[in-house]
């Protein structure tokens, strides 16, 4: 059975600011959601549910074990299926009237302007800074709203930026608030995260959409909303444009914006974990290994030389024997390779290898 509009939004039509006016308007607007995990995910979900018409999915990650406690719409069957096309078939079941596209691949500086160009918002869920930076610079140069929206720990962050307003100009953008990436902020897997604050800032995000959408209420602009879910505080940072749109074209001209965790990996710097396994349980091969935990009270199946937060990894303090290999690991093999290109980089002769996939793959 396939409802009619009318049935399936009967609860928003009823609103006099959305109506059947308002309504036309969700059916007839594009939205981008990059990252499809604990923010991307409710976003796809909820702006499907209130009747966007069209919506594209972007991400080249798997669903996780770990993910399941705050990206609830995802099963444990769904464990290491690609996150883009599970959420795709998900919201095809239950939005008749979206039509629903992905792409499980890295957005990157070759691909952004072509995945934004015939999209109307584009909502940042992802938990990298680089991408984040990204969205926000290519929104800057093609005119176009970007949803944002991050977290850390206990703290949400989520803003609307680059809107066009009244009198001709645009809103104030990422930069506004920050205008260099940060080298020392880490992710959801280093830091962690409470599910609650995960799904208040998703659907502020969404709300944020609908409002730009439908044109009522105030959106999110020249502006900042920190949320703390302990103490339930509030803050809203006040952003004032500094950052405009020709300063922005010639950062993008010369950054790279690379995370290690969506590029490519250097697959002559791997070892698999079964090699790891087959290493270890030969002494003699144990004893030419140094394995080294890049995340602070990771639980390992086996012992290791020493644990070093990957935001203080310092490749200038590794005491390294030249004779023996080093082996670097964490929790998915991401922030482990990050801390091989470093190591590596200070001793080029060195042996390093990166455990693929991480301890989730090891065991």
């Amino acid at each position: 059975m396939k409802p009619t509009k009318k049935q399936l939004f009967k609860r928003q039509l009823t609103l006099s600011e959305i109506g059947e006016v308002g309504q036309e308007k969700l059916q007839n607007a594009s939205v981008l959601v990059v990252g499809c995990g604990g923010l991307g995910s409710p976003i796809a979900v909820y702006l499907a549910s209130s009747g966007i018409g069209k919506l594209h999915l972007v991400d080249f990650d798997t669903v996780d074990i770990t993910n399941l406690h705050r990206q609830v719409f995802y099963c444990l069957d769904d464990v290491d299926r690609p996150k883009a096309e599970v959420l795709s078939k998900f919201i095809k079941k239950r939005a008749p009237f979206t039509e629903v596209t992905f792409s499980n691949n890295p957005i990157t500086k070759s691909t952004v302007f072509e995945l934004i160009e015939n999209i109307d918002i584009i909502v940042d869920g992802t938990d990298s800074l680089p991408t984040k930076y990204l969205l926000n610079d290519a929104c800057v140069i093609k005119n176009k709203p970007l949803v944002y929206g991050s977290l850390y720990k206990f703290d949400g962050y989520v803003a609307t930026f680059n809107v066009l307003q009244k009198d001709g100009s645009y809103s104030t953008n990422l930069r506004d608030a920050f205008p260099e990436m940060a080298t020392d902020i880490p992710n959801c897997e280093e830091a962690g995260t409470l599910n609650a604050i995960v799904g208040m800032i998703a659907m502020q995000q969404v709300n944020e959409v609908l409002k730009l959408v439908t044109g009522i209420g105030k959106p999110l602009t020249n502006q900042l909303r920190i949320y703390n879910t302990l103490q339930n505080t509030e803050l809203k940072m006040k952003l004032k444009p500094v950052f405009l749109k020709d300063k922005i074209a010639k950062l993008f001209k010369v950054q790279t914006y690379v995370d290690f965790a969506c590029a490519g990996q250097n697959p002559d710097w791997q070892i698999s974990p079964e090699e790891l396994k087959k290493r270890l349980s030969f002494r003699a091969e144990s004893k030419n290994l140094e394995i080294i935990a890049v995340l602070n009270n990771l639980k390992l199946p086996f012992e290791v030389q020493q644990t070093i937060h990957i935001n203080n990894f310092d490749a200038d303090k590794i005491k390294v024997d030249k004779s023996k290999t080093y082996v670097m690991v964490c929790q998915r093999g991401f922030n482990s390779y990050r801390a091989t290109v470093k190591l590596k980089n200070k001793y080029p002769d060195l042996k390093v290898l990166n455990l693929t996939g991480g301890i989730s793959s090891y065991k």
